[in-house]
């Protein structure tokens, strides 16, 4: 997800789009830790973008 894609959002859809991305997040860790997992590269990825709707969330915190 780019940046420019995450700043047009609302914070409601920022904190639903955080819940989704942390489920993913789980579930991709609990079939990395059973060897299901293939490419290991959607977990940084995930966590990068998890990373960025926080930081545009306080952001959008700080400015109210």
């Amino acid at each position: 997800m780019k940046i420019k894609e995450i700043r047009a959002l609302g914070v409601n859809e920022l904190e639903q789009k955080s819940g989704e991305l942390r489920e993913e997040l789980f579930r991709l860790k609990i079939r990395h830790a059973s060897g299901q997992l293939e490419s290991t590269v959607m977990l940084g990825r995930l966590r990068k973008d998890i990373a960025r709707i926080n930081t545009v969330l306080k952001e959008k915190e700080a400015a109210v």
